[in-house]
Protein backbone atom coordinates (compact mmCIF):
# COMPACT_ATOMS: atom_id res chain seq x y z
CA UNK A 1 0.00 0.00 0.00
CA UNK A 2 1.34 3.43 -0.93
CA UNK A 3 2.13 5.99 1.76
CA UNK A 4 -0.94 8.21 1.08
CA UNK A 5 -3.27 5.21 1.28
CA UNK A 6 -1.55 3.98 4.44
CA UNK A 7 -2.25 7.36 6.00
CA UNK A 8 -5.91 7.23 4.99
CA UNK A 9 -6.22 3.72 6.43
CA UNK A 10 -4.62 4.86 9.69
CA UNK A 11 -7.06 7.77 9.98
CA UNK A 12 -10.05 5.50 9.38
CA UNK A 13 -8.86 2.97 11.95
CA UNK A 14 -8.15 5.66 14.55
CA UNK A 15 -11.84 6.60 14.63
CA UNK A 16 -12.81 3.21 15.98
CA UNK A 17 -15.63 3.07 13.43
CA UNK A 18 -13.69 1.33 10.66
CA UNK A 19 -11.51 -1.69 10.14
CA UNK A 20 -9.22 -1.73 7.12
CA UNK A 21 -8.19 -5.02 5.57
CA UNK A 22 -4.87 -5.09 3.76
CA UNK A 23 -4.00 -7.43 0.92
CA UNK A 24 -1.78 -10.22 2.20
CA UNK A 25 1.75 -10.21 0.80
CA UNK A 26 3.95 -13.34 0.82
CA UNK A 27 6.01 -13.74 3.96
CA UNK A 28 9.48 -12.23 3.66
CA UNK A 29 12.63 -13.90 4.95
CA UNK A 30 13.70 -13.12 8.50
CA UNK A 31 16.72 -10.80 8.35
CA UNK A 32 18.28 -12.43 11.41
CA UNK A 33 20.33 -15.61 11.15
CA UNK A 34 18.91 -18.46 13.24
CA UNK A 35 20.36 -18.73 16.76
CA UNK A 36 18.61 -22.04 17.49
CA UNK A 37 18.28 -25.48 15.91
CA UNK A 38 16.33 -25.30 12.66
CA UNK A 39 14.17 -27.75 10.74
CA UNK A 40 12.45 -28.01 7.37
CA UNK A 41 8.69 -28.13 6.89
CA UNK A 42 6.08 -27.89 4.17
CA UNK A 43 2.86 -25.91 4.03
CA UNK A 44 0.61 -27.68 1.54
CA UNK A 45 -2.80 -27.13 -0.05
CA UNK A 46 -4.75 -28.96 -2.73
CA UNK A 47 -7.64 -28.17 -5.03
CA UNK A 48 -9.50 -31.28 -6.10
CA UNK A 49 -12.39 -32.58 -8.19
CA UNK A 50 -14.30 -33.51 -5.02
CA UNK A 51 -14.00 -34.77 -1.47
CA UNK A 52 -13.63 -38.54 -1.91
CA UNK A 53 -9.95 -39.44 -1.67
CA UNK A 54 -10.61 -42.82 -3.27
CA UNK A 55 -12.17 -41.49 -6.48
CA UNK A 56 -11.46 -37.76 -6.79
CA UNK A 57 -8.22 -36.22 -8.01
CA UNK A 58 -5.91 -33.34 -7.17
CA UNK A 59 -6.14 -30.69 -9.89
CA UNK A 60 -3.82 -28.17 -8.23
CA UNK A 61 -1.04 -28.67 -5.70
CA UNK A 62 0.58 -25.78 -3.87
CA UNK A 63 3.58 -26.15 -1.55
CA UNK A 64 5.81 -23.77 0.39
CA UNK A 65 8.98 -25.36 1.76
CA UNK A 66 10.32 -23.40 4.71
CA UNK A 67 12.92 -23.29 7.46
CA UNK A 68 11.76 -22.87 11.04
CA UNK A 69 13.36 -22.89 14.47
CA UNK A 70 12.73 -24.96 17.58
CA UNK A 71 10.90 -21.91 18.96
CA UNK A 72 8.39 -21.97 16.10
CA UNK A 73 9.93 -18.94 14.45
CA UNK A 74 9.82 -19.09 10.64
CA UNK A 75 13.08 -17.92 9.07
CA UNK A 76 12.64 -18.25 5.33
CA UNK A 77 10.79 -19.84 2.45
CA UNK A 78 13.12 -22.21 0.63
CA UNK A 79 11.01 -23.26 -2.36
CA UNK A 80 7.63 -22.47 -3.89
CA UNK A 81 5.77 -25.10 -5.91
CA UNK A 82 2.43 -24.78 -7.70
CA UNK A 83 1.22 -26.98 -10.55
CA UNK A 84 -2.06 -27.88 -12.23
CA UNK A 85 -3.20 -31.33 -13.31
CA UNK A 86 -5.73 -32.53 -15.88
CA UNK A 87 -8.00 -35.12 -14.23
CA UNK A 88 -9.42 -38.15 -15.98
CA UNK A 89 -12.91 -36.62 -16.01
CA UNK A 90 -14.09 -33.03 -16.59
CA UNK A 91 -13.93 -30.74 -13.56
CA UNK A 92 -17.37 -30.47 -11.94
CA UNK A 93 -19.07 -27.11 -12.38
CA UNK A 94 -19.25 -26.57 -8.62
CA UNK A 95 -15.49 -26.99 -8.29
CA UNK A 96 -14.92 -24.48 -11.07
CA UNK A 97 -17.29 -22.06 -9.34
CA UNK A 98 -15.36 -22.35 -6.07
CA UNK A 99 -11.80 -22.38 -7.39
CA UNK A 100 -12.05 -20.70 -10.77
CA UNK A 101 -10.11 -23.62 -12.29
CA UNK A 102 -11.54 -24.70 -15.63
CA UNK A 103 -10.94 -27.65 -17.92
CA UNK A 104 -9.10 -25.27 -20.24
CA UNK A 105 -6.74 -24.26 -17.43
CA UNK A 106 -5.67 -27.85 -16.76
CA UNK A 107 -5.70 -29.15 -20.36
CA UNK A 108 -2.48 -31.06 -21.00
CA UNK A 109 -1.11 -30.26 -17.53
CA UNK A 110 0.36 -32.83 -15.17
CA UNK A 111 1.85 -32.38 -11.71
CA UNK A 112 5.49 -33.48 -11.74
CA UNK A 113 5.39 -36.47 -9.39
CA UNK A 114 9.18 -36.78 -9.16
CA UNK A 115 9.50 -33.10 -8.24
CA UNK A 116 6.92 -33.50 -5.45
CA UNK A 117 8.72 -36.56 -4.08
CA UNK A 118 12.05 -34.70 -4.11
CA UNK A 119 10.57 -31.59 -2.53
CA UNK A 120 9.14 -33.51 0.42
CA UNK A 121 11.96 -36.00 0.90
CA UNK A 122 13.86 -34.13 3.65
CA UNK A 123 11.04 -32.40 5.56
CA UNK A 124 10.12 -33.11 9.15
CA UNK A 125 6.49 -32.02 9.07
CA UNK A 126 3.75 -31.29 6.52
CA UNK A 127 1.14 -28.72 7.53
CA UNK A 128 -2.28 -28.26 5.95
CA UNK A 129 -5.31 -26.30 7.11
CA UNK A 130 -7.50 -29.39 6.83
CA UNK A 131 -4.95 -32.15 7.08
CA UNK A 132 -7.45 -35.01 7.23
CA UNK A 133 -8.53 -34.02 3.71
CA UNK A 134 -5.24 -32.96 2.14
CA UNK A 135 -3.24 -35.89 3.49
CA UNK A 136 -5.67 -38.47 2.21
CA UNK A 137 -5.83 -36.76 -1.18
CA UNK A 138 -2.02 -36.70 -1.44
CA UNK A 139 -0.62 -39.88 0.04
CA UNK A 140 -2.20 -42.25 -2.48
CA UNK A 141 -0.47 -40.52 -5.39
CA UNK A 142 2.73 -39.39 -3.69
CA UNK A 143 3.92 -42.14 -1.31
CA UNK A 144 6.40 -39.79 0.38
CA UNK A 145 3.50 -38.12 2.19
CA UNK A 146 2.49 -41.39 3.85
CA UNK A 147 5.87 -41.44 5.58
CA UNK A 148 5.74 -37.91 7.01
CA UNK A 149 4.52 -36.32 10.20
CA UNK A 150 1.43 -34.19 9.54
CA UNK A 151 -0.12 -31.31 11.47
CA UNK A 152 -3.49 -29.61 11.00
CA UNK A 153 -3.47 -25.84 11.46
CA UNK A 154 -7.28 -25.78 11.50
CA UNK A 155 -7.92 -28.22 14.34
CA UNK A 156 -4.61 -28.37 16.25
CA UNK A 157 -4.33 -24.67 17.09
CA UNK A 158 -6.83 -23.42 19.73
CA UNK A 159 -8.19 -20.62 17.56
CA UNK A 160 -11.44 -20.23 19.51
CA UNK A 161 -9.65 -20.10 22.87
CA UNK A 162 -7.39 -17.46 21.33
CA UNK A 163 -10.39 -15.24 20.56
CA UNK A 164 -11.42 -16.24 17.03
CA UNK A 165 -15.03 -17.06 16.19
CA UNK A 166 -14.22 -19.14 13.09
CA UNK A 167 -11.41 -21.42 12.00
CA UNK A 168 -11.60 -21.00 8.22
CA UNK A 169 -8.47 -19.54 6.67
CA UNK A 170 -10.25 -16.45 5.35
CA UNK A 171 -11.90 -15.69 8.71
CA UNK A 172 -8.61 -15.97 10.57
CA UNK A 173 -6.88 -13.65 8.11
CA UNK A 174 -9.61 -11.05 8.56
CA UNK A 175 -9.10 -11.17 12.32
CA UNK A 176 -5.45 -10.30 11.70
CA UNK A 177 -6.42 -7.49 9.32
CA UNK A 178 -5.73 -9.15 5.96
CA UNK A 179 -7.51 -10.62 2.96
CA UNK A 180 -6.30 -12.86 0.16
CA UNK A 181 -7.44 -14.57 -3.00
CA UNK A 182 -8.73 -17.81 -1.54
CA UNK A 183 -9.43 -21.25 -3.02
CA UNK A 184 -6.27 -21.40 -5.10
CA UNK A 185 -3.63 -23.69 -3.71
CA UNK A 186 -0.56 -21.45 -3.55
CA UNK A 187 -2.54 -18.42 -2.36
CA UNK A 188 -3.92 -20.46 0.54
CA UNK A 189 -0.38 -21.67 1.30
CA UNK A 190 0.85 -18.08 1.58
CA UNK A 191 -2.12 -17.22 3.78
CA UNK A 192 -1.43 -20.13 6.10
CA UNK A 193 2.27 -19.35 6.28
CA UNK A 194 1.47 -15.79 7.33
CA UNK A 195 -0.81 -17.04 10.11
CA UNK A 196 1.73 -19.56 11.39
CA UNK A 197 4.37 -16.84 11.66
CA UNK A 198 2.20 -14.59 13.83
CA UNK A 199 1.62 -14.55 17.59
CA UNK A 200 -1.72 -15.87 18.75
CA UNK A 201 -4.05 -13.12 19.90
CA UNK A 202 -4.63 -14.14 23.53
CA UNK A 203 -1.51 -16.06 24.58
CA UNK A 204 1.00 -14.24 22.39
CA UNK A 205 2.59 -17.55 21.52
CA UNK A 206 3.72 -18.13 17.94
CA UNK A 207 1.03 -20.06 16.10
CA UNK A 208 3.53 -22.53 14.65
CA UNK A 209 4.93 -23.28 18.12
CA UNK A 210 1.44 -24.05 19.44
CA UNK A 211 0.67 -26.26 16.45
CA UNK A 212 3.86 -28.30 16.68
CA UNK A 213 3.44 -28.91 20.41
CA UNK A 214 -0.03 -30.35 19.84
CA UNK A 215 0.98 -32.34 16.78
CA UNK A 216 3.85 -34.04 18.62
CA UNK A 217 1.58 -35.46 21.32
CA UNK A 218 0.28 -38.98 20.70
CA UNK A 219 -3.48 -39.42 20.90
CA UNK A 220 -5.55 -42.53 21.47
CA UNK A 221 -8.73 -43.81 19.85
CA UNK A 222 -10.97 -45.69 22.27
CA UNK A 223 -13.62 -47.98 20.82
CA UNK A 224 -16.84 -48.62 22.75
CA UNK A 225 -16.98 -52.14 21.36
CA UNK A 226 -20.17 -53.96 22.29
CA UNK A 227 -22.08 -50.90 23.49
CA UNK A 228 -25.84 -51.43 23.34
CA UNK A 229 -27.90 -49.47 20.83
CA UNK A 230 -29.88 -47.68 23.54
CA UNK A 231 -26.68 -46.06 24.89
CA UNK A 232 -26.09 -44.10 21.68
CA UNK A 233 -27.43 -40.81 23.08
CA UNK A 234 -25.14 -40.99 26.10
CA UNK A 235 -22.17 -41.81 23.87
CA UNK A 236 -22.94 -38.99 21.47
CA UNK A 237 -23.39 -36.50 24.30
CA UNK A 238 -20.00 -37.53 25.69
CA UNK A 239 -18.33 -36.83 22.34
CA UNK A 240 -18.10 -40.32 20.90
CA UNK A 241 -18.57 -40.66 17.13
CA UNK A 242 -20.07 -43.45 15.06
CA UNK A 243 -17.94 -45.37 12.59
CA UNK A 244 -20.21 -46.85 9.93
CA UNK A 245 -17.51 -49.14 8.59
CA UNK A 246 -16.60 -50.54 12.02
CA UNK A 247 -20.21 -50.39 13.32
CA UNK A 248 -18.87 -49.02 16.57
CA UNK A 249 -18.67 -45.79 18.60
CA UNK A 250 -15.22 -44.29 19.17
CA UNK A 251 -13.50 -41.29 20.71
CA UNK A 252 -10.14 -39.68 19.98
CA UNK A 253 -8.54 -38.16 23.07
CA UNK A 254 -5.23 -37.34 24.73
CA UNK A 255 -3.51 -40.19 26.55
CA UNK A 256 -4.14 -38.61 29.95
CA UNK A 257 -7.90 -38.63 29.27
CA UNK A 258 -8.05 -42.33 28.46
CA UNK A 259 -8.72 -43.67 31.94
CA UNK A 260 -11.51 -41.15 32.46
CA UNK A 261 -13.22 -42.24 29.26
CA UNK A 262 -12.83 -45.90 30.16
CA UNK A 263 -14.44 -45.16 33.53
CA UNK A 264 -17.32 -43.39 31.80
CA UNK A 265 -17.95 -46.38 29.54
CA UNK A 266 -17.91 -48.83 32.43
CA UNK A 267 -20.18 -46.72 34.65
CA UNK A 268 -22.60 -45.13 32.18
CA UNK A 269 -22.62 -47.37 29.10
CA UNK A 270 -21.78 -50.94 30.08
CA UNK A 271 -22.63 -50.52 33.81
CA UNK A 272 -20.06 -53.15 34.68
CA UNK A 273 -16.30 -53.61 34.53
CA UNK A 274 -15.15 -54.16 30.95
CA UNK A 275 -11.65 -55.35 30.16
CA UNK A 276 -9.73 -55.03 26.92
CA UNK A 277 -11.69 -52.30 25.12
CA UNK A 278 -9.82 -51.72 21.84
CA UNK A 279 -7.47 -48.72 21.87
CA UNK A 280 -5.42 -47.40 18.94
CA UNK A 281 -2.41 -45.16 19.60
CA UNK A 282 -1.99 -42.48 16.95
CA UNK A 283 1.01 -40.23 16.28
CA UNK A 284 1.69 -37.49 13.76
CA UNK A 285 3.11 -40.13 11.42
CA UNK A 286 -0.33 -41.73 11.04
CA UNK A 287 -2.77 -39.04 12.16
CA UNK A 288 -5.13 -37.82 9.41
CA UNK A 289 -4.02 -40.65 7.12
CA UNK A 290 -6.37 -43.00 5.31
CA UNK A 291 -4.70 -45.68 7.45
CA UNK A 292 -6.37 -44.24 10.54
CA UNK A 293 -9.60 -43.07 8.92
CA UNK A 294 -12.40 -44.59 11.05
CA UNK A 295 -14.62 -44.75 7.98
CA UNK A 296 -12.15 -46.80 5.96
CA UNK A 297 -13.10 -50.45 5.48
CA UNK A 298 -11.69 -52.66 8.22
CA UNK A 299 -8.81 -54.83 7.03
Amino acid sequence: MSQPLDSIAAVLESTGDYRVLRRLEPLTDDPDAPNEPTFIGLVLDTETTGTDYATDEVIELGILKFEYGASGRIYRVLETFNQLHQPRKPIPAEITRITGITDADVAGKRIDDAAVQALAADVGVVIAHNASFDRQMCEGRWPVFAEKNWACSCHQIPWRAEGHEGMKLGYLLIDYGFFHKGHRAIDDCHALMALLARPLQASGRLALSSLLETARKPTVRLWAQGAAFETKDALKARGFRWSGSRRCWYMDCDEEQLEGERAFLQQEVFQRPVAHLPVDRITARDRFSARTNPEAPAS
